[in-house]
């Protein structure tokens, strides 16, 4: 393993700590606010940025994003979102512990089936040789994937929000928003004339965020965030094999990288479908002296 290709999975791995930890702490305070309001921006932003505990989460958050884009400069896509979607995990640990929430069966279900299509997936791009930082990919492709992506995000967060938990909606909206960012950053980071992706990455994540914050306040956290957190991270997997280049590999480790998307893809519907108000978990009895 080349030391860049080290360098960007260290970066991915502490990215992913780093997001999941703001995205618990952001759900936490965001789930006990008034109701934040699409058509009062300015006074729903003041209601999150005055929260201490928010604020720490957010950027904490964006310690993360800043930690992924160095983990693109130095790696493929794909590679570095297989060790970023490790998160889910640690999710729903920061939801067990952290939050003292007993998460359902079909929750637990979900993130199991989650983390063994992420393990999968790991397992077929390490079979694969990587070299430097994977391609550039055409513009039209690029700019035609993250259009389609906010489509995908709109039908989401209207029609079929209802269909899904509570947040879940939201949830999948703003993964696959934040998603077409994370695909316009992997081509921004090649430069040149590439930078002119920018104020679409931006608005991608300003949008993701908007939707999640919604979310927060309407959903569990794994239905929201958890969610989301596995959409940011398979969907541009599957855009550095189909726009990017980096291929599906051919024999068994191409049929491992498949199972992997549909282990993924179950396990976001689980999550997406499971209970939206888990309960607290009851303390361990304490024994008389």
């Amino acid at each position: 393993m080349s030391i860049a290709l080290g360098g960007a999975l260290a970066l991915a791995g502490a990215s992913a700590l780093a997001l999941n930890w703001g995205y618990y702490a952001q759900h936490e305070q965001a789930s006990r606010l008034p109701p934040l309001r699409v058509r009062h921006p300015l006074s729903s932003l003041y209601s999150l940025f005055s929260n201490r505990r928010w604020l720490s989460g957010f950027f904490v958050g964006i310690g993360g994003w800043v930690l992924y884009v160095g983990a693109l400069a130095l790696g493929p896509l794909s590679l570095v979102q297989a060790t970023s979607a490790g998160g889910i995990g640690i999710l729903a640990l920061l939801v067990r512990r952290l939050g003292k929430l007993e998460l359902s069966q079909r929750e637990w279900a979900g993130v199991a089936l989650s983390v063994l299509g992420l393990a999968l997936l790991g397992i077929s791009l390490a079979g694969q040789h990587h070299h430097g930082a994977g391609g550039r990919g055409s513009a039209i492709a690029i700019g035609a994937w993250m259009a389609s992506a906010a489509l995908a995000a709109a039908v989401f967060a209207g029609p079929l929000a209802p269909r899904l938990a509570g947040g879940a909606g939201l949830g999948v909206a703003a993964g696959l928003c934040y998603a077409a960012g994370d695909v316009g950053t992997k081509a921004a980071v090649g430069g040149g004339a590439r930078f002119l992706f920018v104020p679409a990455i931006l608005a991608a994540h300003g949008l993701g965020f908007v939707l999640l914050q919604l979310g927060f306040q309407r959903g569990a956290a794994l239905a929201t965030a958890g969610v989301a957190t596995l959409l940011t991270n398979a969907v541009p997997i599957a855009a550095g094999m189909i726009v990017f280049g980096d291929g599906l590999p051919g024999g068994a480790l191409g049929a491992t990288r498949l199972l992997a998307f549909v282990c993924v893809v179950f396990g976001a519907a689980l999550l997406a479908h499971g209970d939206s108000t888990p309960q607290l978990v009851a303390p361990a009895p304490v024994s008389a002296p």
